[in-house]
């Protein structure tokens, strides 16, 4: 029971969507430098290559570029089909792309709701669909492939913020993810959902800056998320030490959720 064999992720075959920017990227930088073999997809194709650049240069692990828009549906097929020809399994997926929009309750466009739920949620389905036969040769009853589904705080609680699509994608995303966790247990995959608080990222730099202090002061533990904290949870779930976790939903958040007010 040393750290090292609960803990490892050494060699797995890691894909991780949105991972170039953001929370992505702090969570592809936490495996590759403990020795995965990760892949990353997102539709910004210089980014993908930037991060892996970067990524590479940590050494122990690496990282390859994958880019993809998945808005398109025929954009997942294709790069589920690259991914076939470098890969014969998949050992963890994490389903972090993401997007957002805020628009008063009056004048929330009938667009947002499309974009941001075919990415949030659609998409997550549809990855975890395609990739599941990879999944299934890397999975043995003692030690499951996994899905690690990142969702947010706002898909448990109701946001001040008037991100409508946001909050209900959330929090389908965490149902979605139940549910896999029971149809794809069986065929030894686990799925989880990180609800994550606040980390600076692209999508939370403008809350941040304009309301960073008062939301610090809303956390227990009086600080954002670091890099540290997402990377470490997902290292945990795509260890032997998570292999018994299905179906959670690990509230990421410094205590956010704990000191909402009614």
């Amino acid at each position: 029971m040393d750290s090292a064999s609960l803990f490892g992720v050494k060699d797995k075959v890691v894909l991780v969507t949105g991972g170039a920017k953001g929370i992505g990227r702090m969570i592809s930088e936490g495996f590759v430098t403990n020795g995965a073999k990760v892949y990353i997809s997102s539709r910004d194709a210089a980014a993908c290559e930037k991060a892996c650049q970067e990524l590479n240069a940590l050494g122990k692990g690496s990282a390859h570029s994958i880019p993809a828009d998945f808005y398109k549906h025929e954009d997942c097929l294709r790069m589920v089909e690259e991914l076939k020809k470098k890969e014969t399994k998949l050992d963890v997926l994490v389903n972090n792309s993401g997007s957002n929009w805020g628009a008063p309750f009056d004048e929330f466009p009938d667009a947002a709701w499309s974009r941001v739920l075919t990415l949030n949620l659609t998409r997550v389905f549809t990855l975890s669909q395609l990739v599941t036969p990879l999944l299934e040769a890397a999975a043995t009853r003692g030690s499951p492939s996994r899905i690690i589904n990142i969702g947010s705080v706002d898909g448990l609680r109701v946001p001040s913020l008037e991100t409508f699509s946001y909050s209900a994608s959330k929090a389908g995303l965490h149902h979605l993810s139940r549910t896999l966790a029971s149809h794809l247990g069986k065929r030894n995959i686990t799925s989880n959902v990180i609800a994550c608080g606040p980390f600076e990222s692209k999508m939370m730099a403008a809350t941040l800056k304009s309301f960073g202090e008062v939301i610090k002061e809303g956390i227990p533990l009086g600080r954002i998320g670091e890099p540290t904290d997402v990377a470490g949870t997902c290292l945990f779930l795509s260890s032997r030490a998570g292999s018994y976790v299905n179906g959670a939903t690990i509230a990421l958040d410094g205590g956010t959720l704990v000191a909402s007010k009614l």
